[in-house]
């Protein structure tokens, strides 16, 4: 009997992240209404498991991936009618194949993401049949969390957490969940390390295992138990929370001249500039995390025609109503637009375009968005007093500031934006939180010349703040995860057959 096999493959994989901690996220595959290959019989979709009969299948087997925020994980889905036993693909229909990224999946609605599946051609052989539709795969993520247990001593304060890992398998009552267990203590917490490796069924149970260390060293009490829910980035991005990128782009003098290749803006035809590569490295990553891929981009420190007036806040793309971008190519091409149109200036203010994200950022604090800002520039600040005014106000918003530096100038100046070591404060106020990261891109340059590398590290270093910096602002506001909205497909209903 004939079936379908759906296989999937993880693009681009850097062994770097292996030591890094990961959110695990488990994939789950779904065809709807597949290209009918079998004369007499429907085809028979399977992969570990058979499902007869049906074009619409919904796989058992689901596919467990590390996932992060900062790096692009590609993947390719193939589904094939399987015709015999042979484990050579070859000899097998060919259903149609999928792009995309680990983001995209997890960025779409619910973390849930439709795409038809195409056709492709190698060595000019054509697989699949070009001009039909071959149906269409729906891939689901789901975080696979553990549970984060916090503990706290009320003498200091402070709260230390750890992670348990909790059994997919639990009883009824656990007092652990996979939202995070709270433990109060009310003086010393000398056997939290003890603590943390019970595991208790109720309340009673917990205090029956607690009291006789305690009273053995008659320092501490346990006041009170209470469950609390840690909320994880991707609770918010799967309750819809959008995240929006805005560009704003350096075109002051000390660039050089873009039509010399010693410029910073130099277009060369084989390969991108620093700025270009910069903005592609991180918009690249962002864009999975926005429903419509319009992007505002911005310029600043040049002289606009057709009066020479400087500016420091002026849309790539000419149109002050609605400096928007389609897609990260969009940018690319108002950016090189843009730099036949302008003369470059100076000085190098941040300030104004920090401020005008901000705007936005000030519109919708419930939760629901989340305002990225790239800086690419060359120089030194000029307006600092200025910029960390603007960021200390921003830091109660729901945004986040990106900088990289691109040439070979001093940046020493920009670390105090940073905010890494000592809080930014303007006028002797402290900005709510740390939201500027300040990478220069030299750091990140592979030797051998890789761009696609270099772009990578870039990324991955600027990007891996994020998550942290949105949950601080959504636990800031006390702002929860919206509840996942319900599955919304343009598919016919799947057909159902026993096993």
């Amino acid at each position: 009997m004939e079936k379908v096999e759906a296989t999937a493959t993880v693009a681009d994989f850097d062994p770097d992240s292996g030591s890094i901690p990961a959110t695990k996220v488990e994939i789950t595959v779904s065809c709807r209404n597949l290209l009918d290959r079998d004369t007499f019989s429907k085809s028979d979709p399977s992969e570990t498991e058979v499902i007869k009969n049906t074009l619409n299948p919904d796989f058992v087997r689901k596919y467990i991936l590390d996932y992060f925020f900062e790096e692009k994980q590609n993947l390719r889905f193939d589904v094939y009618d399987i015709d015999s036993k042979s484990p050579d693909l070859g000899k097998h229909d060919f259903l149609g194949q999928v792009y995309c990224t680990l983001g995209e999946i997890v960025g779409s609605p619910a973390s849930r993401l439709e795409k038809p599946l195409g056709w492709v051609s190698i060595l000019l052989l054509p697989l699949g049949i070009p001009g039909k539709t071959c149906g269409t795969i729906i891939l689901s993520a789901e975080e696979l969390g553990n549970c984060r247990v916090f503990c706290k001593d009320a003498l200091k304060g402070t709260w230390l957490s750890f992670n348990v890992v909790i059994l997919v398998k639990m009883s009824p009552g656990f007092v652990a969940d996979d939202a995070g267990t709270v433990i109060k203590f009310s003086q010393r917490s000398v056997l939290m390390c003890i603590l943390l490796e019970l595991i208790v069924f109720n309340y009673q149970e917990l205090v029956n295992l607690l009291e006789p260390a305690f009273f053995s060293f008659s320092q501490v009490s346990l006041l009170s138990f209470s469950v609390e829910s840690e909320h994880t980035f991707l609770d918010y991005i799967k309750g819809g929370t959008q995240i929006h990128f805005t560009v704003a782009i350096d075109f002051t003098a000390s660039n050089g001249n873009p039509s010399q290749s010693t410029s910073l803006h130099y277009m060369n035809p084989y390969q991108m500039n620093a700025y270009a590569m910069a903005l592609k490295a991180v918009g690249e990553i962002i864009q999975d995390y926005d429903s419509d891929k319009m992007f505002p981009a911005l310029g600043f420190g040049a002289k606009l025609p057709p009066d020479g007036r400087v500016s420091h806040e002026f849309p790539l793309n000419g149109n002050v109503e609605n400096p928007y971008c389609n897609g990260m190519e969009g940018i690319l091409e108002a950016y090189h637009q843009s730099l036949k149109l302008v003369q470059l200036y100076g000085p190098t203010n941040f300030a104004p375009v920090v401020n005008h994200v901000a705007r936005y950022a000030a519109a919708v604090e419930d939760g629901s968005q989340y305002f990225i800002l790239l800086i690419i520039t060359d120089g030194v600040i000029s307006d600092m007093a200025q910029t960390k005014e603007a960021i200390v106000n921003a830091a109660k918003l729901p945004m986040s500031i990106i900088i990289v530096g691109v040439g070979q100038a001093e940046f020493d100046a920009m670390v105090e934006l940073d905010g890494d070591d000592v809080r930014i404060s303007s006028r002797g106020k402290l900005a709510e939180r740390d939201i500027v990261q300040f990478v220069p891109f030299r750091d990140y340059m592979d030797r051998t010349g890789n761009h696609v590398l270099s772009m990578a590290r870039l990324a991955k270093d600027v990007l891996a703040e994020i998550p942290d910096q949105l949950i601080s602002y959504m636990k800031s506001r006390a702002i929860k995860p919206n509840p996942v909205p319900p599955p919304y497909s343009t598919c016919n209903n799947p057909e159902t057959t026993p096993l």
